[in-house]
């Protein structure tokens, strides 16, 4: 029997993510296993997961990439502490219709522009964008968002200077700023593996321009309301734990909760129909 993405869930049926570090991921009787440093083996549901992180001190075979890309599982490699995705696997799809839709909408300025306003209708309520240009819809985005964290340090009483982080000099952030660069990190990981699975291109937005993955920063700030700024702001609060397994594991409880990998799914059809 031929098998192809049809056979497979879903990506709003998938788990979110799970992440990895120092260890080797190989295939045993064409199921994908995990061998940590401990010489201990997980074996993985590939075809049930969106995408695999991994961390530093991680291999993987050829015949696990293939397996993997098979049942359309993307690999995405995050840096040390999680603080950046590197790179991410792209999987071969069946369909480029939609990525050819997104380049007709990306490549026509009437059109690139009705699509960005239907990004910011996500976010700014109450305001007819219809006359906006894209300079002053990130205007009012960015006003938005500024007020989101100083409203958010209200209301978890933590104190907020701003978000600022200075690469290579993670730990000299504050706590919230440390989970913000954290948490976007997983974010832009899970909605590229998103964005590839679907059939489109990271590497073409309609906000984002000359960005490594400009789609990627387009979809991801719908959802960093909930699935970064307030977890970051509410860790301070709730968590207070440094250890990096409990991080991961409080970003995919989020993405459960809120239904991210089906909401996603929705969104990126709409914005695309």
């Amino acid at each position: 029997m031929k098998v192809d993405h049809n056979f497979f869930p879903q990506v709003k049926d998938r788990f979110p993510l799970i992440y990895l570090e120092k260890g080797r991921l190989e295939v045993d009787d064409s199921s994908v296993k995990w061998i940590d440093c401990d010489c201990n083996v997980i074996y993985i549901p590939a075809a049930t997961i969106s995408a695999i992180f991994l961390g530093p001190g991680t291999s993987v075979t050829h015949e696990a990439s293939k397996v993997l890309a098979s049942c359309n599982c993307n690999l995405c490699w995050v840096g040390e502490d999680c603080l950046h995705s590197i790179a991410v696997s792209v999987s071969p799809t069946h369909d480029s219709r939609g990525m050819q839709k997104q380049c007709e909408y990306a490549f026509h300025a009437e059109k690139s522009l009705e699509v960005a306003r239907k990004l910011f209708a996500y976010r700014i309520k109450d305001v007819d964008l219809s006359a906006k240009s894209l300079q002053e819809l990130m205007g009012l985005e960015g006003s938005r968002v500024k007020e989101l964290y100083r409203l958010k340090a209200l209301q978890y009483d933590v104190p907020w200077h701003g978000r600022s982080y200075v690469p290579g000099k993670f730990s000299k952030s504050d706590v919230i700023n440390r989970r913000l660069t954290q948490f976007n990190a997983f974010l832009y990981g899970l909605v590229t593996s998103t964005i590839i699975s679907m059939g489109y291109s990271p590497y073409i937005g309609f906000i984002h321009k000359g960005s490594p993955l400009p789609l990627t920063y387009d979809l991801a700030d719908l959802y960093k309301e909930n699935l970064c700024i307030d977890l970051a702001f509410s860790w301070s609060v709730k968590y207070r734990s440094e250890e990096r397994s409990t991080i991961v594991s409080a970003f995919i409880e989020r993405c459960i909760e809120t239904d991210v990998l089906n909401v996603m799914q929705k969104d990126l059809a709409y914005i695309m129909e």
